[in-house]
């Protein structure tokens, strides 16, 4: 929206090289075990396998803030003798998954133990016990932190999928990535108003309130600054079809085909007609050099949504795949049936997410090529307002993104075994980032990652401090 809205402390390593005893055999909750000190005792087993399709697998989870060497680390079931060693150079980010097959080491039968172990060997990090199968998976909710539970998805390399309905944790934890944060623009390059972002490879696509989308491109120092060419240096007007309004655009998704088809954006009113909400999803060819840009189609959702506010409208926007949601076994709310694609006619290949700051809702719709539409899903974020979503593709997951109205706060969906979107995990935005208005948030891609961990950028409506762009980590 225009209007302004309102070290952690570690101990030192001490290793223990007193032997341990195996900890008795439980019933599926988490076994008392001693743990080395910080930062080691930030590894937690966090997923186990033990039959099925994938089996005799453990997952590590690092629930600290620092990258730990997880080098030489044994893995053992509850005979002393199965050891599983971590090659050389294995290492966890701060908020990192990493899963290990040990069936070439040893099996996990259905009354069993996983215990994690330094390279020494006899000092004990980690344990748990359960007295029948996973089903498919034992879990941790949340993350590194919590008991265990049956979930009902495998999520290995990933955050668990908990509880009956597959959803997670909403308690509050450590953001998966650095605490670091650092701005990614020159001083007072785009004022306020800049809202939500998308990353393209080496383009960056930013939409801001006033009816304007920005092209960026990297600056050589980590950041970003407004691409030169083609009439993109102080950014294009927008407009609806036919040339006219200017939309109070808030987020901005492409699809599967790149910008090349098309950049979307979310709009929640005519800034010439400010007073009435148009909810409306615009597509935009942004391969022109002219100035300003006029929608090639408008999906106006305004009688379709229950209504809000005129500044409280759509702020967020992605595009999820079809291939991720038939896989997932995403139930469709208009059919009460497994999604089906072929249902529908010519639609990009998947289904737009758009998110209400008023409500804090989220709604899934197949928006047709000729212009029609159909709801598909309706999942209530559990926040205040809704600022910004993104798919990131790499760990199939949406982020559901509010400002500092929640304190910044940043939570993940999945598709659960009831085939619909339910919360897997929240995050706390970075210890280095203050409770400022970010009204977007993107990460970076697959290809970014090094070491275990990958960029993420999020714009600042306020332009705090002259900048409106930040950067930071996640783990990839």
């Amino acid at each position: 929206m225009t209007e302004p809205r309102a070290p952690r402390w570690r101990r030192r390593l001490s290793l223990l090289l007193a032997a341990v005893a195996l900890p008795a055999v439980g019933t599926g909750v988490l076994t008392a075990s001693p743990a080395a000190a910080a930062p080691a005792d930030d590894i937690r087993l966090n997923e186990v396998v033990t039959t099925g399709s994938v089996n005799d697998s453990i997952e590590l989870y690092n629930k600290g803030t620092s990258t730990i060497d997880v080098s030489g680390w044994i893995l053992k079931d509850d005979n002393d003798s199965s050891k599983y060693k971590i090659a050389s150079g294995t290492s966890l980010a701060p908020g990192g998954f990493k899963a290990f097959d040990v069936h070439g080491s040893f099996g996990l039968g259905s009354a069993d133990s996983a215990r994690l172990y330094l390279a020494d060997g006899v000092t004990l990090v980690d344990s748990f016990s359960w007295t029948s199968h996973s089903n498919p998976s034992w879990s941790r909710c949340a993350d590194g932190a919590g008991g265990w539970t049956q979930a009902a998805t495998l999520t290995l390399g990933a955050a668990n999928n908990c509880g009956s309905g597959g959803g997670g944790s909403t308690t509050p934890v450590a953001w998966p990535g650095g605490s670091t944060v650092a701005t990614a623009d020159a001083a007072n390059v785009f004022g306020t108003d800049l809202s939500g972002l998308y990353q393209e490879g080496g383009v960056m696509w930013g939409a801001q309130n006033s009816g304007k989308l920005w092209r960026l491109v990297p600056n050589g120092s980590g950041g970003w600054t407004p691409d030169t060419a083609n009439g993109w240096g102080s950014g294009k007007a927008l407009r609806f079809p036919g040339g006219t309004g200017t939309p109070d655009d808030e987020g901005v998704t492409l699809t599967g085909a790149g910008s090349a088809g098309g950049v979307y954006v979310s709009s929640e009113r005519n800034a010439d007609a400010s007073s009435t909400s148009r909810l409306s999803v615009l597509r935009y060819d942004v391969s022109g050099t002219g100035s300003t840009l006029s929608a090639t189609r408008e999906w106006n959702l305004t009688a379709d949504l229950p209504a809000t506010g005129a500044n409280l409208g759509l702020e967020g926007i992605t595009w999820v795949p079809d291939s991720y949601l038939t896989g997932a076994g995403f139930k469709d709310a208009a059919t009460g049936a497994a999604y089906d694609p072929s249902r529908y006619a010519a639609h990009t290949g998947g289904v737009f997410f758009v998110g209400v700051e008023g409500s804090g809702t989220v709604y899934g719709y197949v928006l047709l090529e000729a212009g029609g539409f159909t709801k598909v899903a309706t999942v209530g974020s559990g926040m205040a307002g809704v600022m910004e979503l993104q798919w990131e593709p790499q760990a199939n997951r949406l982020w559901v993104v509010c400002d500092d109205t929640c304190s910044g706060q940043h939570r993940t969906f999945q598709v659960n075994a009831s085939g619909a979107f339910a919360v897997t995990a929240v995050y706390n935005r970075p210890s280095g980032m203050p409770n400022i208005n970010n009204e977007g948030f993107t990460p970076a891609g697959a290809d970014e990652c090094v070491g275990g961990s990958k960029p993420v950028y999020w714009s600042d409506d306020s332009n705090t401090g002259s900048h409106a762009l930040r950067k930071g980590s996640i783990s990839c």
